[in-house]
């Protein structure tokens, strides 16, 4: 297996997906040989948060991982470590470090890390002088052209993937690739930084915080969004494709290495990113933590298996289907209770069914505020500081995605209702409408919610405790 997944990367912007005007041969081609899923949702819209979820087949709200800084634990399963348990050779080229607590890379992974290590410094090389905290362009991820060619942390991933791949690795093996960009700040090296032409950039959806979240206009607001001109805009959409079209490069780099040693008709190709971005939809920049639009949690995700059929699937998909999927490929039985659903039939028959729904969420409670992250510097620091000033900007909030209708339940805010097939952009709440066409859909959509609550609020561990513990029943016995 090959687990290829960039970081931050709209659906809407590869070309498989439907962008005329992105440059991404390899991916496109990885679809047109296997199965892309349009309607593939992830469950959260932040790094570790989604991660966590997709390879242990846990919801965030199941155990705690519902922040940056809360990991997965050595007493807590994830499908690497089970795949490993059954005999694979789990390989992670480069290790993000964001996803796994202390100790656990090391019990899940036969050998992660690097072959050559990156250059740090590479990241900080922008050649865009005079973009400073007090140009409104700092706070909207601002990067620009990068000098010379790096050897950043992705490319010294997927070179490393390359090295492992060329020496030849234990079968069966999983290789997970996992990369940082398009990740911002946004800059890229040439040829990918100057590989779009501006001129050729969608203009984001315009800002409308009417019926919205209160964040929209928050972020907006102290980001100093409202100063972005429409060419300002689209150098940093034209960017950000551009560091796209680098990764597409890296993909194809890494599939004629799976072919150069034979092992092309064994191995199945996972594609995909943990969330979305923004990228000035709406007047805002990056993700958010209680942000569920359909931008962020949309996630492009191609499957490939050499003896499977090609097509598009456009049954609802969750992330937390990869860790399911991985395991039937395996053919290893769980150990814990997870909620994914393998692809595998889906891989057989395009056209089948798989969810009627996709569920997603986000966000904390007011009272867990002390347990944010904090101390971030640069372009962070503002979103941060609104995490601590007023946490109810970041308040609980839980998605469902039908066939027909997008509905938000928030904690302390009002619901959305969004038409999804009138208004796929989501751009106009409809709750509370006193509409004919809407009446009873919010009822049922929050009833479809709250059973998904009901029946995936917690998991019994699979290890039984006994009743007492044996410290405890020696106090019972008789003395001799």
């Amino acid at each position: 297996m090959v687990l290829f997944m960039p970081d931050q990367l709209r659906a809407d912007c590869v070309g498989a997906f439907g962008n005329p005007m992105a440059s991404t041969p390899h991916i496109d081609a990885l679809a047109d040989r296997g199965v892309r899923f349009d309607e593939a949702y992830g469950q959260h819209t932040v790094c570790s948060q989604s991660r966590v979820s997709m390879f242990t087949g846990w919801y965030p709200h199941v155990n705690g991982h519902r922040t940056l800084t809360h990991l997965l634990q050595p007493h807590e399963p994830n499908v690497f470590r089970r795949l490993r348990e059954s005999d694979y050779h789990v390989a992670s080229a480069g290790a993000r470090g964001d996803m796994m607590g202390v100790g656990v890379t090391e019990a899940s992974s036969d050998r992660f890390g690097f072959t050559q290590k990156p250059d740090l410094r590479a990241l900080r090389q922008f050649s865009t002088a005079g973009v400073g905290r007090d140009d409104h362009r700092f706070y909207s991820m601002w990067g620009g052209r990068l000098e010379g060619e790096p050897f950043d942390f992705d490319e010294a991933a997927v070179s490393t993937a390359i090295d492992w791949l060329t020496d030849g690795m234990p079968e069966p093996w999983c290789l997970f690739i996992p990369l940082i960009y398009p990740h911002p700040p946004f800059a890229a090296a040439e040829p990918w930084y100057s590989q779009h032409d501006r001129d050729d950039m969608p203009s984001p959806i315009p800002p409308n915080f009417t019926g919205k979240p209160r964040f929209f206009e928050a972020i907006h607001d102290r980001y100093g969004l409202a100063a972005m001109t429409d060419a300002d805009w689209r150098e940093l959409i034209a960017t950000y494709y551009g560091m796209i079209s680098r990764v597409d490069d890296q993909l194809g780099r890494v599939m004629h290495a799976v072919d150069e040693i034979g092992a092309a008709e064994s191995t199945v190709t996972f594609f995909f990113t943990d969330h979305g971005e923004y990228l000035g939809d709406y007047g805002l920049v990056e993700k958010w933590m209680a942000g569920l639009d359909n931008c962020l949690v949309r996630n492009p995700l191609i499957l490939h298996d050499p003896a499977g059929r090609s097509g598009v699937a456009d049954s609802f998909v969750e992330l937390v289907d990869l860790t399911a999927t991985m395991l039937d490929y395996a053919e290893a039985e769980p150990t814990w209770t997870h909620f994914g659903r393998s692809l595998r039939h889906v891989l057989d028959d395009p056209s089948a069914e798989h969810r009627a729904e996709a569920f997603s969420e986000g966000g904390f409670l007011v009272e867990e505020e002390p347990l944010l992250e904090a101390g971030a510097t640069g372009h962070y620091d503002a979103k941060q500081a609104l995490q601590h000033e007023d946490t109810t900007l970041t308040g609980r909030a839980i998605s469902i995605r039908t066939d027909r209708w997008t509905y938000v339940e928030r904690l302390y805010e009002g619901p959305e209702l969004y038409d999804r097939v009138v208004d796929p952009n989501e751009t106009t709440n409809l709750a509370g409408s006193a509409a004919t066409e809407t009446a009873g859909v919010e009822t049922d959509l929050k009833n479809r919610l709250f059973r998904w609550l009901f029946e995936t609020s917690d998991v019994i561990p699979w290890e039984q405790d006994p009743r007492m513990a044996p410290e405890l029943l020696a106090m019972w016995r008789p003395e001799a």
